[in-house]
């Protein structure tokens, strides 16, 4: 049973560092202009090709993401833009569009450019195993499946397609649209979320109204909502009656228009409807996958992908170091460990789902109380920026004070300690760290260069 690649995201070069340093055997970076993560995206040219210059100095992979789905504008630069990227010689591009593909493609085949593994993003909707031969009979080299698969379709796909390298998702923010091919960014402010610039308007805060019937424009006309309706009561009373995927007895109210009014435009107002499959109210809960590292192992997947180049390096850290323990005990045929999950918990989070990966109902995939990530296990308070003579200085970014109960994740390993003194950089004892831009120093024994220091919450 083979050992499946770990892929994080590395939204910087300090984060592709954290990756590597908490057990990541390969990262994947945006490619300016050219990645659906145009904003937050340090790496410019140069960071490019420092990244896989370092990559390569310590034995590891980097991927550089070019998957956006381009205008002609973008097609006719493309080219020039890429060339210097392939002649860095990247591990692999990651692209969605035909179009450049066959052009990067082309330019290889004619022994004009170094030979760079192209991997078929996400975006390209890859759900069947047809499609997967399709791509390898182009010249692609990887298929990164859809998100909207099954562990059985996964298998089903491996088994028709054995000598294909395939990577699947395993953990970060979801989608509402088919795989993120969404238009609602673009809608409401002209930010294309197919050009790299989402602005994740399905997180936003919507109040839904009731339509009654159409007035002679074939407009669906409304009428609010009582302002103490509660999204969770309602689920709760009409939980046994929703439609999951197959089966069940629909909602005597899921045939009805409603109206969204998203809380910064009011007036806007826009029809939405439940059908046989499910609703779409659009706040999705995040991807976590943990616990099926080992079947996705069983299954032979080459590569599991971690999503999130606009996280933080915190949330980089977290992960790598979880999901390559998740993946070395299934590798090694030991049993899962619960204990991972609640490390998981530990990161802000929208409530986690495994998504499509396995079949539930409809209601578990969506979160209909808030839009925003919450801490629900511990909280992320510092870096450590220097260590000696038994202290370390810490670099504060939430509160924390004396008496917490801090864990400190280190790649040597993880520990807890509880706080007893602390200290400003000038010697004064202190009680609290407020946060950020702080600088304090707490005593520190055991490895704690460059460790991550947690707050666990009561």
């Amino acid at each position: 049973m083979k050992t499946p690649e770990l892929l994080l995201p590395a939204g910087s070069l300090a984060k592709m560092r954290a990756a590597y340093d908490f057990g990541a055997d390969a990262v994947y970076a945006g490619q300016p202009r050219y990645s659906l993560r145009a904003r937050n995206n340090e790496f410019k040219l140069e960071q490019i090709g420092q990244g896989i210059a370092e990559a390569h100095a310590r034995g590891k992979k980097f991927f550089v993401t070019s998957n956006l789905l381009p205008h002609n504008d973008k097609v006719r630069t493309y080219l020039r833009d890429i060339e210097p990227v392939i002649e860095m010689k990247p591990d692999g591009l990651i692209m969605a569009d035909p179009g450049l593909i066959m052009m990067v493609l082309e330019r290889m085949q004619d022994g004009n450019w170094p030979e760079v593994p192209i991997h078929l993003s996400v975006q390209a909707n890859t759900v069947n195993h047809m499609a997967v031969k399709f791509w390898q009979k182009v010249g692609v080299k990887r298929i990164i499946l859809s998100r909207e698969l099954s562990l059985d379709e996964i298998e089903a796909i491996r088994q028709e397609c054995p000598d294909m390298e395939l990577e699947v998702f395993v953990h970060g923010a979801l989608c509402i649209a088919y795989s993120g091919r969404c238009l609602l960014s673009g809608y409401f402010n002209r930010r294309d979320p197919n050009q790299g610039t989402c602005t994740n308007a399905c997180r936003w805060n919507y109040a839904a109204q009731e339509g009654t019937q159409e007035n002679d424009a074939g407009e669906v006309q409304p009428v609010r909502m009582e302002s103490d309706f509660s999204f969770a009561e309602a689920q709760q009373t009409a939980e046994g009656a929703f439609s999951a995927c197959g089966g069940g007895e629909r909602h005597p109210l899921a045939d009805r228009v409603y109206l969204l009014e998203e809380k910064e435009r009011p007036g806007q107002l826009m029809p939405i409807m439940e059908d046989e499959h499910g609703t779409y109210i659009m706040n999705s809960k995040d991807l976590r996958a943990v616990e099926h590292v080992e079947r996705l192992v069983q299954i032979g997947v080459d590569s599991l992908k971690v999503e999130g180049r606009t996280k933080s390096q915190y949330y980089v850290s977290r992960t790598a170091q979880t999901y390559r323990r998740a993946i070395d005990d299934a590798a090694a045929g030991r049993p899962f460990n619960p204990a991972l999950i609640t490390d998981l918990e530990a990161l802000s989070n929208r409530g986690y789902t495994a998504g499509f990966l396995q079949r539930r109902p409809a209601q578990d995939y969506q979160n209909y109380e808030s839009g925003s990530s919450e801490v629900r296990h511990s909280q992320f308070v510092g870096e450590v920026r220097a260590t000696g003579d038994g202290w370390a200085e810490v670099e504060t970014k939430n509160r924390f004070a004396v008496g917490d109960t801090l864990e400190i994740i280190h790649p040597a390993g993880n520990r807890y300690v509880t706080l007893e003194q602390m200290q400003s950089l000038d010697g004064d004892a202190l009680q609290v760290a407020p946060g950020s831009p702080l600088r304090v120093r707490i005593p520190m024994t055991g490895p704690a260069e460059g460790a991550l220091i947690v707050r666990v919450l009561p």
